[in-house]
């Protein structure tokens, strides 16, 4: 958001300046009575002569921090460099909080799943973040920013796709067999469509799996809609259970009371993520998998406690057969996972299974500090707060980016240039650049096109798409079809969609059955990338 005062400061100029301005004005102004201060939060234009307004009346300031939507660090760099920013503003609800404290609570306010806690549950997510309305924010926008919160964003699932508009409008197109487009039917889609079912509903947040698709809206509400249980399906893709599909969005009443802010599927089982920072798993009950020591037809949303009792989780991510999570922490991130360890992509320095989550010390050892996490089918990518990227689990065809297919049993960084989004897919990884470009390593097909690849069809390195720099865009996100399915008696291929700053998607890979948004000519698969023709913005 722009800043009221000056459009083009950047956020630590902003700091500077509201410091220097508070220091000239309480060097030059009279003593106020805090008396009469206290109880005005809001600019009455009846300063003294002489007197600087934002020192007069610090609600306008307190405007400003807010609605310039500064950072939590530079909210803390504020305190430490001014004793104005460190005094009481004797302001409600609470008069002991400084300035920087106020603002935070504010921007933490503007968010549905803050603004309709109870107080006491409020005070607890504070505690439980370090005691500080910064932290609280803080763990706040690092969910936000990893599952896109309250923006535009397009997913890639096998066979088909989901778009999520900024207006939390969803599309869905490709395949149906089992109704997981939510249309209401079980025919393909070539096109995007509109989910008019939803209408009044906000939807913030979208996963999408082999024949199921889960969303959650903006009062954490979970809709789902595909094959109606969370139950897994074996290799070829049949249900374990004799269930049917159901075409048409239903709310997922086990979930009701629980505030549910990300949800993720994996090829056995599904998770969701609470407000709170705890994380509910489907299916795939047993002692070895997901920790809750039940049956595998059991697919009642169980907590899991055990070493995340005391932990903020801020992002999950489900592959094929194991979970990862990103824990929020006062002085910085870390990164749990458990279920099947096979290949490595636990990143425990084994291959043995984990059934309850279990921290990776690797990136605690190294210092390296996690931002965001990604799940693919087999192996596993975190982007890490100066830009690097790590991998580990399966290598076949690349997909670490390491030179070589061998397995990883640890996280391994990944020479490329400074990342801001990564997503991990089935055999292949894509990765943002800051710049805006795209860079992709792993099976041919599914992110390099005709021209683009080797003799061998493998990318073992980062390697740029030529055919998205083509375009002119800055990407922003990117989503690569980290799972698979048999639709129509046959496996689907991959497909990968993008999404640039300018709200323009495209598509490319896999499109036989409309996951590209177009019908493909007569024996065509596969496409390079295009734009698809729907409204994000």
């Amino acid at each position: 958001m722009e800043c009221p005062m000056d459009a083009t400061a950047s956020e630590a100029a902003l700091v500077i300046l509201f410091h220097n301005i508070v220091h000239d004005a309480t060097s030059q102004s009279p003593p106020r009575d805090p008396e009469a201060e206290h109880a005005k939060r809001h600019f009455s234009g009846e300063e003294a002569i002489g007197q600087f307004p934002l020192a007069a009346n610090p609600s306008i300031l307190l405007h400003l921090l807010s609605s310039c939507q500064l950072d939590p660090k530079d909210l803390a760099a504020l305190e430490v460099t001014c004793t104005f920013f460190r005094n009481p503003a004797k302001f409600p609800p609470d008069l002991e909080l400084p300035l920087p404290e106020l603002a935070a609570l504010d921007m933490c306010q503007e968010r549905a799943m803050f603004k309709l806690m109870k107080a006491e549950e409020k005070e607890w997510l504070k505690q439980r973040c370090g005691g500080s309305w910064k932290l609280v924010l803080g763990y706040i926008l690092v969910g936000e920013k990893n599952y896109r919160h309250g923006k535009s964003q397009v997913i890639a699932g096998p066979g088909c796709s989901i778009v999520v508009t900024t207006k939390g409008d969803v599309y869905s197109f490709g395949a149906n067999s089992w109704g997981q487009l939510g249309l209401g039917d079980t025919e393909h889609k070539f096109k995007p469509c509109l989910i008019r079912s939803l209408q009044g509903i906000r939807i913030t947040q979208a996963a999408v799996g082999s024949r199921r698709t889960m969303l959650v809206s903006d009062t954490g509400s979970v809709y789902k809609f595909g094959h109606s249980t969370f139950g897994p399906f074996d290799y070829y893709g049949t249900a374990a259970t004799n269930e049917v599909s159901c075409p048409t969005p239903q709310l997922v009443e086990s979930l009701k009371g629980i505030f549910v802010v990300q949800a993720s599927i994996g090829g056995f089982f599904s998770a969701v993520l609470s407000r709170e920072g705890q994380v509910y798993t489907f299916s795939w009950g047993h002692p070895d998998r997901l920790g809750h020591g039940t049956e595998i037809a059991d697919v009642e949303p169980r907590l899991l406690s055990g070493p995340l009792e005391d932990v903020l989780v801020a992002q999950i991510a489900a592959g094929n057969c194991y979970l990862l999570m990103l824990a929020y922490h006062p002085n910085g991130m870390s990164v749990y996972s458990m279920g099947c360890g096979l290949g490595g992509k636990l990143g425990h320095g084994n291959t043995g299974n984990e059934g309850t989550p279990l921290q990776i010390e690797h990136f605690q050892t190294f210092n390296i500090r996690p931002m965001s996490i990604s799940a693919g089918a087999f192996h596993a990518a975190v982007l890490s707060s100066d830009g690097r990227i790590f991998t580990w689990g399966w290598g076949i065809h690349g997909c670490l980016g390491h030179g070589a297919e061998e397995y990883m049993t640890l996280p391994t960084a990944v020479e490329t240039l400074k990342a801001v989004h990564v997503s991990a897919g089935y055999y292949t990884t894509f990765v943002i650049t800051d710049n805006g470009e795209v860079y992709t390593f792993g099976q041919k097909g599914l992110g390099l096109q005709d021209g683009e690849d080797d003799e061998s069809g493998d990318i073992l390195a980062p390697k740029l798409v030529t055919s998205l720099a083509g375009l002119e865009e800055r990407f922003v996100q990117i989503s690569s079809t980290n799972a698979g399915d048999w639709v129509d008696d046959k496996l689907v291929l991959s497909h990968t969609v993008a999404l640039t700053n300018s709200g323009k998607m495209y598509a490319f890979g896999g499109g036989s059955k409309g996951q590209l948004g177009v019908k493909l000519a007569e024996g065509k698969e596969a496409m390079p990338p295009f734009q698809v023709a729907v409204d994000i913005i």
